[in-house]
């Protein structure tokens, strides 16, 4: 169920790693999980339950934690089976891009008093559920699960992002997943610590669905690769050709606000160009140098370097 203690629930979910759970026992049997360790879906599902704490916040309007359970791999019968006949709501939520023979989806499974509950806080009260609990949602609840799955929607496609570029769009409230009892299933889920008891929502990815991405579910983090060398040269030959703005000041006369008040075309300031004139790049100063000619043009040959007063180089 998912509103049971989570170290009951951990007692009762087989584990990604319990090989006597995830799989059948007789020969010739299917093996739920193709995928091996699901570590990196294990760190996806802990980054989207970082990134769904101001969903929960919006919606249940108090500060909460949230946190992900480890995951576990299951028949969908068994599974359903599990849940009993408790008020569920299923959405489904949309994953582009699918498969080659047509589109895939995740499902968002709400336990129906958490839902009438976080509807009931929406309108302005204080979260309770009826008793007993209804047979079917509303129509507001209905609108209400929608809302709830299209803010899992973005979350996990932002969860997704450093792994793969997968968008979700979420759907309108089901019965039931539309998945095969006997097809393999990735558990993963989510809770909210509120100031009552935790409260769980599932995520329900269908091995076959994720099959375009097991290449990258079951693939090594390299923590040091080497970047590629024809990358490298070209990065490099774009970095030399970044043109700067190199000036001088030959000279900075200083002269009484009076002569300045008469002068008029034709008049002469004197100025006297020291041996060394400093020559900039940006605001920086490059080094200095002398003035003279080259190849016909004014120019300036540097004498000397400035020496950086950090290791950070020339500011911009």
């Amino acid at each position: 169920m998912v509103n049971a203690q989570p170290t009951t629930d951990r007692r009762t979910r087989p584990r990604v790693g319990d090989s006597a759970a995830a799989e059948a026992a007789v020969l010739g049997a299917q093996k739920l999980n193709p995928f091996g360790d699901l570590h990196t879906l294990q760190h996806l599902s802990a980054r989207l339950a970082r990134g769904l704490r101001p969903v929960w916040e919006t919606l249940l309007r108090r500060e909460v934690r949230s946190f992900a359970e480890p995951l576990s791999v299951q028949r969908f019968a068994d599974y359903r089976a599990e849940r009993g006949d408790l008020l569920t709501g299923w959405l489904p939520l949309a994953m582009t891009p699918g498969t080659a023979g047509g589109p895939t989806h995740a499902w968002l499974v709400i336990d129906g008093r958490f839902l009438i509950e976080m509807l009931d806080l929406f309108f302005g009260g204080a979260g309770v559920a009826p008793l007993p609990m209804p047979a079917e949602f509303s129509p507001a609840a209905d609108a209400m699960a929608v809302r709830v799955a299209g803010m899992f929607a973005d979350a996990l496609g932002t969860a997704w992002e450093p792994l793969a570029r997968v968008s979700f769009e979420a759907g309108r409230l089901e019965q039931a997943a539309d998945i095969d009892g006997e097809d393999a299933v990735i558990v993963t889920r989510v809770g909210v610590d509120t100031t009552a008891k935790p409260m769980f929502v599932d995520i329900l990815y269908p091995v076959l669905a994720l099959k375009p991405h097991g290449a990258t579910l079951t693939g090594k983090v390299v923590d040091k690769a080497e970047p590629d060398p024809a990358w490298r040269n070209a990065l490099a030959r774009a970095t030399m050709g970044v043109r700067f703005p190199v000036r001088s000041v030959l000279a900075e006369p200083v002269v009484p606000l009076s002569m300045l008040m008469e002068l008029k075309a034709g008049d002469v300031i004197p100025i006297a160009i020291a041996p060394d004139v400093p020559v900039m790049v940006g605001r920086d100063r490059l080094g200095c140098g002398t003035v003279g000619t080259s190849n016909g043009r004014a120019a300036i040959r540097l004498t000397s370097l400035a020496q950086p007063e950090s290791d950070e180089g020339l500011n911009p």
